[in-house]
Parts: C-alpha cells; structure tokens; sequence
C-alpha cells in the first residue's frame, strides 16, 4: 500500500516535487500522506495532522493553558486590588473643605497704609 503527495508551495514559496509514501530511506509503515497544503509528509495515521508526536502537542497544550490560568488570576487580583483602592479612597475622602487653619482676608486701604509707617 502506497500513497501519492502531490507537488506543492511550502512556505517559503518554494516548490516542493511530489513523491510516494513511504519514502526512500524512511519508516517502512508511513505509508499515508499527510499535512497541509504548505508542508505534506510522510505518516503511519492518515489522521494525523501535524509532523510532530500528539505527546509533544499535549503538553504544549497543557502548559499553555497553565500559563494562561496564573495570568488570569494575576489579572483578576490585580484589578480586585484596584478596586478595593479606589472604594477606599473615594469613602475615606471626607466630605466638606479642609479647614486650613488659615483665614484669608481682603486688607483695607486704611490698615494697609498704617501699617506701613
């Protein structure tokens, strides 16, 4: 049992020639063709989709989704944080003007010239 890749454009743009399956030199039980339309190889599954063993796929996927778990609790805490500060700064803020302590007044002509002899 054999079968055909058709010729193809990888993703360089090159034009890749096609060949039968198994290849020359190859593993004897990759006789499925397998890929996208940009890179076709050789595979013992015809329902393999990447060149690459599922194991490897899974704990990519598993540390990525890991990964995404810590910065979406890292990003909720933080947005919580900022919450919880603006509700306490907004309640702590009091409510009337500060008292100075220092009344500003508007000096008469009369005290001003006074004053200064």
């Amino acid at each position: 049992m054999s079968a055909e890749c058709s010729s193809y454009l990888n993703a360089d743009k090159v034009l890749v020639s096609g060949f039968s399956c198994p290849r020359t030199g190859g593993d004897a039980s990759a006789v499925y063709c397998c890929g996208f339309q940009d890179v076709k190889y050789c595979c013992d599954d015809p329902r393999s989709f990447f060149p690459y063993e599922h194991s490897y796929m899974w704990w990519l996927s598993v540390g990525a989704l890991v990964g995404l778990s810590i910065a979406a609790v890292v990003l909720f805490a933080f947005i919580i944080t900022v919450c919880v500060l603006c509700y306490l700064f907004i309640s702590t803020k009091p409510r009337s003007k500060l008292d100075t302590g220092l009344s500003l007044q508007m000096a008469d002509s009369e005290t001003r010239g006074s004053s200064i002899c």
